[in-house]
Order: structure tokens, then sequence, then C-alpha cells
């Protein structure tokens, strides 16, 4: 059963990056959720009407808050857990309905105002937009999608006005991500200027420093790696999964050369060679026994066992997963824990 809380004028409900599993329904008083807009960048505030839910998406897909909940008068909220959520929503339709029409006027909006970011000529390049676009994302603490941004800048822009910069804002992305995750962390841009006025500020700012990158320009072998992942990312598996073969066999950097052959492996399972994708990270086991992505690879191993039949060698996987060292926020954790349950095994 739901529980029943209570929230006075000037608290905040959860703030934005927090890690939450709850879904709220507002029964009184006034909550407004607060964002920063993707195109303005200017601070949105959305009023929740009563009845209404919130804190929806991000519970259910097991992400980190996107938006700070504050309570603008004093407040009744019910709280669902997601499977008493799920419960809830599948014996009743007209929430299903009401939830569809309320994400699908989000996505409408989001998309309309990156529509307008990328192609408003007028007001800046396309170039300019793309780098404007990864750096809100790293500035809000959204690494994977900047990471993602800043890898297409690259693709589309390699020698682009400020690919120096977006090489160093990447790797600044995929380091926060791995070290802290998604809306976790310290915000990288923070008192940095900005390269929403163009590429001309952009190219002054300071570029924050990793520990793989040092403040330098990103390697050869690093930005052959990245445009390997860009063809992952467009689900150009056969061609990416050529590009990481001929990074991971060149070796010329150590780093780079593991990144290549885990996400080799991630190409073969995206093309559904179950065997291979075993093979192949069975080899980096018994070689690099301690390769920094070495839960994914188990995990990923456990879903192959499963896609294959053989339940009893996935739930040997994924319990590996679980019983290793690290952070029990993770992501193959989660995924792990997941499939686990799913299969009767916890």
């Amino acid at each position: 059963m739901p529980k029943i809380g209570s929230y006075r004028a000037n608290s905040v409900i959860y703030f934005q990056g927090d890690q939450g599993d709850k879904v709220f329904v507002l029964q009184t008083g006034r909550v407004s959720l607060n964002y920063n807009d993707i195109e303005t960048g200017k601070d949105i505030r959305e009023v929740i009407q009563t009845g209404e839910f919130f804190g929806v998406k991000s519970a259910l897909g097991r992400y980190p808050r996107e938006e700070n909940a504050v309570v603008l008068q004093d407040a009744g909220v019910l709280m669902f857990t997601v499977p008493e959520f799920e419960q809830f929503a599948a014996s009743n339709i007209r929430i299903i309905i009401k939830m569809l029409k309320v994400f699908s006027n989000q996505l409408r909006r989001i998309h309309k105002q990156v529509e307008n970011l990328m192609e408003n000529t007028s007001a800046v390049s396309a170039e300019v937009g793309l780098f404007k676009t990864g750096e809100y994302y790293l500035r809000n603490r959204m690494y994977s999608q900047s990471r993602y941004v800043f890898s297409r800048y690259l693709t589309y822009y390699p020698a682009g006005r400020v690919a120096e910069q977006a090489a160093r804002f990447m790797e600044a992305s995929e380091t926060a991500l791995a070290r802290y995750g998604d809306g976790k962390g310290p915000a990288p841009l923070a008192g940095a200027s900005s390269g929403a006025h163009g590429p001309s500020s952009a190219a002054g700012a300071e570029a924050p420093k990793t520990a793989a990158s040092g403040g330098q320009t990103l390697s050869d072998a690093a930005k052959d790696y990245y445009n390997a992942v860009s063809l992952l990312t467009q689900e150009k598996y056969q061609e990416a999964l050529k590009e990481f073969k001929r990074i991971a066999d060149a070796s010329q950097d150590p780093e780079y050369s593991a990144k290549a052959e885990f996400d080799l492996g991630r190409c073969l399972f995206a093309l559904s060679q179950w065997d291979a994708t075993i093979q192949h990270y069975t080899a980096i086991i018994q070689q690099t026994p301690r390769h920094p992505d070495m839960s994914d690879i188990l995990y990923i191993m456990g879903q192959c066992w499963e896609k294959k039949g053989d339940k009893a060698r996935a739930q040997g996987f994924y319990k590996k997963v679980l019983s290793m060292p690290g952070d029990d926020d993770s992501s193959a954790r989660i995924r792990a824990k997941k499939a686990l349950n799913a299969l009767g095994g916890a």
C-alpha cells in the first residue's frame, strides 16, 4: 500500500540528481518541479495540480531525478514504490492513458527545443549548437548524454573550431560517468565560461583536466576509439566491430585498447552472436582478470547464456557480478540483480 507523506512549505521532496524509487501523487497543497530549459538555460517552474503524478520517469527508469520538487504550500502526497505503482497502473487504464499523454507532450516539447537549438542558424550555428547541447548535459551531470553529444560533434566536425575542447569535455564526461555515475559527483563546468555564444568563447574556456587526458589533446587512438563509439551508438554494429578490432589489434594505447576490447564484445552481442561474445569475453577474463569493465563483461556473458537458454549458467554470471566489490548502485550490479530476480535466482 502507498504511504502518505506530509511536507511543509519551502521544503524539498527531492533534489535534481537524487536517486529515487518513489512515485508521488499530490493530494493537497502545491508542489513545483524546477529545472533548466535545455534551449534557453532559464529556470522553469512547473506547478503540479492536485491528483497529478510526479517523479514517474526517474523512478521507473532508475535514473537520477531531473528536477527539484519544491513544496510551495503545505502538501500531502501519496508515495508509491515502483511495484506498487505498476500494480496500481495495471488496474487503472485511465492512469496509463494520462501518463502517455503527459510523456508525449514532454517529448514533443523537448524535440522542439532541441530542434530550435540545433537548427536555428540565425541564433547559433549547428556546430556551436551541438557543442552547447553537450555543455548543458555536462554542466547538469548528465554524463552519458554529454559523452554521446560530444562524440557526435567530433564525428561531424573533426576539425571544428572547438574540436579540441569537445574532445576534452567528452573525456571528462566519460571519466565522471565511470567514477560517479549520472547525476552524481561535482559539476565539471562550474565556474567555466560557456561556449554558447560562439566558438571563440568556447575555445577560451578552461577545459576540465582529467586523469586520463591530463588536460592535453586526445591521442589518435582515443579519437579512433570515439569514432568507433559513434558508429556503435548509430547501431552500425558491423562497422563499429571492424574499428574496435583494428584499435585493439594495434595496441597503440593500453587504455583505449582495453576499451575497444570491451566494446568489440558489445558489438558481437548486439549482432546476436552469443557464442562469439562468450568466446571473446572468456579470453579477456583469462588474459586481463582485472579489466576495468569486468562487471559489465560478466553481466553480458550472463545475458548470452540466458539468450542460449542456459538459465543456470546465466544465474552463475549474475551472481558473480553481485559478489564483486564495488558500488551497489553501479549499472552492472543493478542490471544483474534485476536479471537474477527475473530468473528466480535471488
